[in-house]
């Protein structure tokens, strides 16, 4: 994308004071993460940022997190530095190799490379553990042996100060020993903890004497049973950043109350030379907050554990993986990300931003296709039974260079069901008795008339064609009409599944009020149809995107098609069919 369109934001101007003042000369990169000391070579590489982007593998990645990877690895390319996918896994409890490769392929689908720059924080454990050691010797840390419950009421509250734990003050050799001793799994699971020794009176709650190491006997996917303890992500994540050089840690705003740790801890490991300098920079952004959905990581595990959708994939779901089955496009999330700019203040973004970003980006790129959704059958009653011919019709009006494509014609053709009626109403300008309409890509029709079962229902329409106006023919325009529908053959079209999916809630704010976000569902979020396609469509690939004229566009799905059977997923309709509801 051209400079010039890219959206304004602080962290630029962050970004670019920095390098205005040569921020970064003096920082020596190995090529490899690790501890001051091992930082004293000759600087390899010497991009101008280091950007991060996080994750934790718990979960699987959502709308909101494609907001922070475009501005991480976008802001990387922007100003030729590098960007590192680095899984936050202090958490073995929670984490699974399953949502480590999910994200991996989440990323790379919205099109980004992280190069040799992929690591976990599980590999930085021994210097955690050298680190913590560092803070028990020089006084900055102490074992505490109080029960959750007595260290929870004895931190305080917003109007009222913490009280120091009766252990706080323990000797400096019986906290190392006690702490080596809890790796050495020696205790149970909760019986101490090691805290970070700050300030049991500060106005901010988060430095109140926060914990950074406890016990936890659980396999980890990374490390296996090596460790016994486990770093809390508070302490970690800045230790990490600081490990790989990055100069610029952004977040959302809910870390900007962890920022004062975030920079106690590092300012104490730098001053024992077991970090460089200049430190990393956590700079904090508003998080995504998109109307009609909802992002929290419990409430999108309710949606899949009580079945409400059909899995982490469902085409309704607000994780990456979702919309790439329901056919949106990494472009269309690149494009969305720099509509909405980054902001210091939370706000509200609609829905219909981000599925605009989509409709135009696939207005662009989908070839065109004919599909009806809604069958009924047309029956030329002047055109020979036994004759064909094939129309043609343009892959795409705005790109010519992808030529045409034929749609084959005969005496039976499919129409929708809405594009005939015996009474019509005031500027309905399809078929109904007695009026002229012109078949897509073919010939003026006339309608006259239908017929019916026994129980008055209409079983098909009837009309005659006009042999000189074929589309593409001299003279074709000879009689004028109002009325253009689409249509397939019915001798060569096939059945289909196709899946209509809509917003997965019914109301802007799911849960608000104190509703049960759940009731809140759409009950049409989902719908399932046999529709009737020209027969290009057959051989359409998993994952190839298609507008569908007249009714939007549509991917084949990349779990349940099968070669000459596709499936097809409706992305996002032509226009906003929820503006008029709102």
């Amino acid at each position: 994308m051209a400079e010039e369109t890219k959206a304004s934001n602080f962290i630029r101007n962050i970004i670019d004071a920095d390098l205005a003042a040569n921020k970064f000369a003096g920082r020596r990169w190995s090529g490899q993460p690790g501890p001051a000391e091992q930082h004293k070579v000759s600087p390899g590489d010497t991009p101008k940022i280091r950007t991060r982007f996080p994750p934790e593998p718990n979960g699987y990645l959502h709308y909101g997190h494609a907001k922070s990877i475009c501005l991480n690895f976008g802001l990387a390319l922007d100003y030729e530095g590098v960007c590192h996918l680095r899984f936050d896994d202090t958490n073995p409890e929670k984490e699974e190799q399953e949502y480590v490769d999910s994200i991996v392929d989440a990323v790379k689908w919205l099109g980004f490379d992280w190069g040799p720059n992929l690591y976990y924080a599980s590999n930085y454990f021994d210097w955690m553990y050298q680190f913590a050691e560092y803070l028990i010797e020089s006084g900055n840390a102490y074992v505490d042996s109080q029960s959750a419950d007595e260290m929870r009421a004895s931190r305080g509250t917003l109007t009222e100060a913490g009280k120091a734990s009766p252990y706080r003050n323990r000797p400096v050799a019986e906290n190392l020993d006690l702490f080596r001793r809890m790796k050495a799994g020696e205790f149970a699971d909760g019986a101490h903890v090691l805290r970070a020794k700050i300030d049991m009176t500060s106005g901010n709650i988060n430095l109140r004497d926060p914990a950074i190491y406890r016990i936890k006997r659980a396999t980890h996917h990374n490390t296996g049973d090596k460790w016994c303890l486990y770093p809390m992500y508070t302490y970690a994540h800045p230790i990490e950043d600081a490990l790989e050089n990055i100069t610029h840690s952004i977040c959302t705003l809910e870390f900007e109350d962890q920022r004062p740790f975030y920079d106690w801890l590092l300012e104490k490991l730098a001053q024992g030379g077991l970090l460089q300098r200049p430190l990393p920079q956590q700079i904090e952004f508003a998080r995504l907050n998109l109307s009609y959905v909802v992002l929290s990581k419990r409430k999108l595990i309710q949606l899949v554990e009580e079945k409400h959708v059909d899995g982490w994939d469902d085409p309704r779901m607000p994780t990456l993986v979702g919309a790439r089955r329901r056919g949106f496009t990494p472009e269309g999330f690149r494009r969305f990300a720099e509509m909405i700019g980054v902001a210091k203040a939370d706000s509200w973004i609609d829905m219909s931003i981000l599925e605009a970003c989509m409709r135009d980006h696939l207005n662009e790129t989908a070839e065109r296709r004919i599909a009806v959704l809604d069958p009924i059958k047309l029956v030329i009653d002047n055109y020979p039974e036994e004759d064909e011919e094939l129309c043609e019709a343009p892959n795409h009006p705005q790109h010519p260079e992808l030529g045409k494509r034929p749609i084959p014609f005969s005496k039976e053709l499919w129409i929708e069901r809405e594009d005939f009626t015996e009474n019509p109403p005031k500027g309905y300008f399809r078929l109904f008795p007695g009026n002229t309409v012109r078949l897509r890509y073919g010939y003026v029709i006339k309608c006259e008339g239908c017929t019916k079962d026994e129980a008055g229902n209409i079983k098909s329409v009837h009309c005659i064609y006009l042999p000189a106006t074929r589309s593409g023919t001299p003279g074709a325009d000879s009689v004028k009409v109002k009325g253009n529908i689409h249509w397939v053959s019915a001798k060569h079209s096939y059945a289909a599944e196709v899946r209509l999916y809509d917003r997965l809630f019914k109301v802007e704010n799911p849960g608000s009020g104190g509703s049960d976000f759940i009731a809140d569902l759409n009950p049409d979020s989902k719908r399932v149809i046999t529709a009737q396609l020209e027969p290009a469509l057959r051989d359409a690939l998993a994952e190839e995107r298609f507008q569908f004229e007249r009714h939007g566009y549509f991917v084949a799905d990349r779990v349940d098609s099968k070669p000459g059977t596709p499936v097809f997923n409706r992305a996002v309709t032509l226009k906003d069919s929820w503006a008029a509801k709102s």
